[in-house]
Formats: structure tokens, C-alpha cells, sequence
């Protein structure tokens, strides 16, 4: 036929002509020349000549359905091909950097084994340093990053206020430690002499623990359908206790000289309730107290 055609779409024509025979004897030969080369072993400007028609393909796709975010396009049909051919650990590895996690561990993680396997700060710093230069990868993360982490752990971090406010107590909740017997009735003379007693704000560490479990509360809440029922009030139940820390003085660090014997004051949140019309509700149990 006199019909001018792609050279694309040749074969596609060659289909639609029904009626005519040994139609193979028509079908385009590649008459040699170079073989063609893996897409990868070609430069950058090769391989954007040879994938210029998907890349439009792609862009056409993107503004289409991904308000126009080629990159996601392009890296999940990556993340596809590699869990296609079982490849998870290098598709694990790229979506990790793709949600800007990194490959490598969370300032939370490495603290957890720093004091988890008794690492001083030296001796975890000369362990970073070593695997950086070793791997020439930041697989730990450095000692400023675990203090930032620590931080947010401990009490007084998350800011809270307390309606109606609390009696004889500040209203200002960024506090690190305070000396443990201010606020006591009895006289510092009942006490040893040597006593050195630290300790954190009582209603600072409650707010810390119930950020803590945010999730569980978050969890009963929708288990008993009160999802939208956030304002509360809630009613949290907390069982008090002090126990022995035992010797003490082996222990390590910059902090003040520390007495033999050391004594832990804590609690325990035994359950959490919320008002709901004239009953109160069970969001959260303490299984084992």
C-alpha cells in the first residue's frame, strides 16, 4: 500500500493487512552493523538518546497520576523490578534512603546498644569512627546525634500543662533534675549526712510516661470505638514504689561523686480510664504491674 508509516509502528501496520500473502517476506530485517549495547555500559548521553521515548512516557504518566513526580515514578518501577527478581535486601536498602531513613542505624538504635553492651562514650565513638573507616559508610551515628535522642527520653522534654493547675508546683515544665529532698516536710537533719539525692519532677516523668504510651492509648481508645474522644478527662491510676539500686559505686561516668548505696523512687501506670457519658471506660491495663 502508499501508506507512509513510523517505522515504529511497521509491524503493527503490517497486521492490519489481512489479505495479503507471505506477508513475512515484508517484515524489517536489521541488516547487522553493532550489536546493540546493555543499556548500562553506555554513556550518559546514550542512554538518554536510547530512553528518550519511555522518559516521555514516564513525564506523560507523572503529571497524570503523581501530580508530577517523575522520581517516585521512576523509583518504584526500580523497587518492582528488583522484588521481582527476589533482590529484597538491595530494594530494603533503597527504599530506606528513599524515605530518608538511610542505610544506616536510628541515633535511638545505636544508643540502645551503646548502653545495652556498657559502652563508655569513648569506647562508642573509637567503635563509630572504626566502622566509618572501615565500611566508608555511617552505619552508627555519632555521639551528638544518641545525646539528642537521650534527651528526648528523659522527663521534662515534652511540654505539658496541668488543668486546673497543680498546687506548690512550678508551671514551668523544662526542668532536668532537681535536688530530690526539696519539698519534703521532714528537716534535712533526719537525714544521713552524706545523702545525695537527685531526682526528676514528679508530674514531668508522669507526662514523659504517658507520651510514652501514646500508642496504647491510642490503641484502647479505638478498640472501645473513642477515636474522636481526645480531650478527655482521663483518669490514670499509678502505683508508686521505691526500691534499692544495691552498690553503685562501680558505676561509671562524669557525673557527682555517688554514695555506696543508691535508692530509686518510681511508678508504675496501673490503668487509664476516660469519661464517657455517665460511665468511664478501661483504655488501658497494666498486665503485668
Amino acid at each position: 500500500c502508499d501508506e507512509e508509516i513510523l517505522h515504529g509502528k511497521y509491524g503493527q501496520h503490517l497486521s492490519s493487512h489481512k489479505e495479503m500473502k507471505d506477508r513475512e517476506l515484508y517484515s524489517y530485517i536489521n541488516k547487522g552493523g553493532r550489536p546493540r549495547q546493555h543499556l548500562l555500559s553506555l554513556t550518559r548521553r546514550a542512554q538518554k538518546h536510547r530512553l528518550r521515548e519511555l522518559k516521555r512516557q514516564v513525564k506523560a504518566f507523572a503529571e497524570k497520576e503523581e501530580g508530577g513526580d517523575i522520581k517516585a515514578v521512576c523509583m518504584t518501577l526500580f523497587l518492582l523490578a528488583l522484588r521481582a527478581k527476589n533482590e529484597h535486601k538491595q530494594a530494603d536498602e533503597l527504599e530506606a534512603i528513599m524515605q530518608g531513613r538511610g542505610s544506616g542505624l536510628h541515633p535511638a538504635v545505636c544508643l540502645a546498644i551503646r548502653i545495652n553492651t556498657f559502652l563508655s562514650c569513648s569506647q562508642y565513638h573509637k567503635m563509630y569512627r572504626t566502622v566509618k573507616a572501615v565500611t566508608g559508610r555511617q552505619i552508627f551515628q555519632p555521639l551528638h546525634a544518641l545525646r539528642t535522642a537521650e534527651k528526648a527520653l528523659l522527663p521534662g522534654y515534652h511540654p505539658f500543662e496541668w488543668k486546673p493547675p497543680l498546687k506548690n508546683v512550678s508551671t514551668n515544665t523544662e526542668v532536668g533534675i532537681i535536688d530530690g529532698l526539696s519539698g519534703l516536710p521532714l528537716s534535712i537533719d533526719d537525714y544521713p549526712v552524706d545523702t545525695i539525692a537527685k531526682r526528676f519532677r514528679y508530674d514531668a516523668a508522669l507526662v514523659c510516661a504517658l507520651k510514652d504510651m501514646e500508642e496504647e492509648i491510642l490503641e484502647g481508645m479505638k478498640a472501645k470505638n473513642l477515636d474522636d474522644y481526645l480531650n478527655g478527662p482521663f483518669t490514670v491510676v499509678v502505683k508508686e514504689s521505691c526500691d534499692g539500686m544495691g552498690d553503685v559505686s562501680e558505676k561509671h561516668g562524669s557525673g557527682p561523686a555517688v554514695p555506696e548505696k543508691a535508692v530509686r523512687f518510681s511508678f508504675t501506670v496501673m490503668n487509664i480510664s476516660i469519661a464517657h457519658g455517665n460511665e468511664s471506660k478501661r483504655i488501658f491495663e497494666e498486665v503485668k504491674p
